[in-house]
């Protein structure tokens, strides 16, 4: 199966469990993933921010970061939620936009669009559109947002290449790149790469940090910069291993300090210098 396809199956169960009432543990729908829960997804938001969203769109979060928190976002602009499950930073960052400005949630799964659908109609949030589609092919006109954000999804990617690409084309000029990923500082494990799942759990797709900087280099982007937010350490490693027919002990002090979770920003030129020099 596809990774694109052990995704989709996995963000439509977690979107689920979140509509029937299940996934309420500490880790919320992370636990419908069963590979992604604390120390990732635990913590990321305020309660300032949370108290005015519906309950089911807290619980669905599924990311690394808040990209919300740490991206400069201004009235009257549009931004673009890069899977944008069940509509957490999407709905705050309408907010944040004003009446003036508009936020699209891009996401592949039905379950999960139902659920931010839902979730916008009970936040009373107007200016906001979910849309389906795959973030390798974002379906907006060129030059048409003013921010991409997204929360732990690129790197659940198997074409990052193209993603930053697409990321890059729809951005106005001077626009901004500003997203929560997990990165990796050093080598990771084979076979912690190989299983299906810990792609699911944010993991196995993650990029090293250099070579992240290098792709948004080659996809156009300038000011490009990599804030980590949380490093993760060998009991960390054990808790995202449990369970994935890893063997923990061997792995975990491979991992150690390796895995951070991240706030990745850059932009895309405002002007051409030369002919051919702006990409699309």
């Amino acid at each position: 199966m596809e990774i694109r396809e052990v995704v989709k199956e996995k963000y439509g169960e977690a979107a689920r469990r979140v509509t029937s009432g299940g996934a309420n543990g500490c880790c919320g729908a992370s636990a419908a993933l069963d590979s992604c829960c604390d120390p990732i997804t635990s913590n990321l938001y305020d309660a300032a921010q949370t108290g005015e969203l519906p309950t089911e769109a807290v619980l669905a979060s599924l990311g690394c970061g808040n990209p919300t928190a740490l991206a400069l976002l201004n009235p009257g602009e549009t931004v673009l939620d890069l899977g944008s499950g069940g509509g957490i930073d999407v709905l705050l960052s309408a907010r944040r936009a004003g009446p003036s400005g508009r936020a699209y949630g891009l996401d592949m799964t039905d379950d999960m669009l139902a659920l931010a659908r839902e979730n916008q109609r009970k936040a009373g949030v107007k200016n906001v559109e979910f849309l389906k589609g795959e973030i390798e092919n974002i379906p907006l006109p060129d030059s048409s947002v003013d921010v991409v954000i997204s929360n732990c999804v690129i790197n659940l990617s198997a074409d990052k290449d193209r993603v930053l690409r697409e990321a890059f084309r729809v951005l106005k000029p001077g626009g901004r790149f500003a997203v929560s990923d997990v990165v990796t500082r050093g080598a990771v494990p084979a076979n912690v790469r190989r299983n299906m799942l810990l792609w699911v759990g944010c993991i196995a797709g993650a990029l090293e940090q250099d070579d992240y900087v290098a792709k948004l280099a080659r996809a156009g982007f300038e000011n490009i910069g990599i804030e980590p937010t949380r490093i993760y350490n060998i009991e960390d490693a054990r808790a995202f291993l449990a369970g994935q027919g890893v063997d923990v002990d061997t792995i975990a002090p491979q991992v150690e300090g390796r895995f951070m979770s991240a706030f990745i920003r850059a932009t895309r030129p405002a002007a051409c210098c030369a002919p051919g020099c702006c990409r699309s």
